[in-house]
């Protein structure tokens, strides 16, 4: 994991948030936005002039060591070795599960995936018949920040509750403006042509799964071409930069496929 941001910067926030009794996503909200601008303490004001862009990028089956940065001997990651070289990289970090989607629960409540409900003893992650999903008490980031103004987008793969089976489970009912994505993982949907036990095989084929692509509420895609998924991932979070250029906003991009690091950034 790599960010930007300096020590008195990180101090400094957290003294802020615990000074005003903050709750802990205020707190999340005031480091987020910190460790994103990357510059002199005088951004970590509690009212900044102008609030930060931030861009999570959350990776799928991804080590930590598939990385040059990392030390990686013959893996090519020139772009994110230079976003670690210019920020900061940590050698010591934690995630609150190792699965979808308790990770993705905890990074967007600030809480433990098993306060949420997002935990499960036996399947890990929810699937592609699930009912249950992220409680809508819960407050995302997504929402926090929207009470900021920000416009706020989530691109990728969801994983916080099948929306095609309950509606409310939908990330537009979590804090988000604009939805582009998978509702689960990418291999829960499979195709008559999959054999059996086609989800533990290396010998992967496109046409063994019937992924549905969702763009906000309309299926758009079924199956989705997962050739070109990650490409398309990147063009409709790199749109919604375009459209937003003027700020604040707030974009979490999920890839379904390993090739991204988490990241907490600014975007100018």
């Amino acid at each position: 994991m790599f960010l930007r941001s300096s020590p008195q910067c990180r101090r400094d926030c957290f003294k802020v948030a615990v000074a005003r009794r903050q709750p802990l996503m205020s707190v999340i909200l005031v480091a987020a936005a910190c460790l994103a601008t990357g510059v002199e303490n005088r951004a970590c004001r509690a009212e900044p002039s102008r609030p930060p862009n931030i861009v999570i990028l959350f990776a799928d089956d991804l080590g930590w060591g598939d990385l040059g940065c990392y030390g990686h001997p013959s893996i090519r990651t020139p772009n994110l070795d230079r976003m670690a070289a210019e920020g900061m990289r940590f050698t010591d970090f934690y995630s609150a599960g190792e699965v979808c989607s308790p990770s993705r629960a905890a990074l967007l409540t600030g809480r433990y995936p098993i306060r949420s409900g997002m935990f499960h003893d036996r399947f890990r992650v929810l699937r592609r018949d699930s009912a249950g999903g992220l409680p809508g008490e819960e407050m995302t980031l997504a929402e926090a920040l929207k009470t900021r103004g920000y416009a706020t987008a989530c691109i990728g793969k969801w994983h916080l509750g099948n929306y095609a089976n309950v509606a409310a489970h939908h990330p537009l009912r979590h804090g988000f403006d604009h939805y582009f994505g998978l509702p689960h993982s990418n291999d829960m949907n499979p195709a008559p042509a999959a054999p059996k036990g086609a989800a533990g095989r290396l010998d992967q084929q496109a046409d063994w799964w019937a992924a549905p692509l969702y763009r906000d509420e309309q299926l758009v895609e079924c199956p989705a071409d997962q050739t070109t998924l990650t490409r398309r991932y990147t063009e409709e979070a790199e749109q919604f930069i375009r459209d937003h250029k003027n700020g604040p906003f707030f974009r979490d991009c999920s890839k379904d496929m390993g090739f991204f690091l988490s990241v907490t950034g600014v975007v100018e």
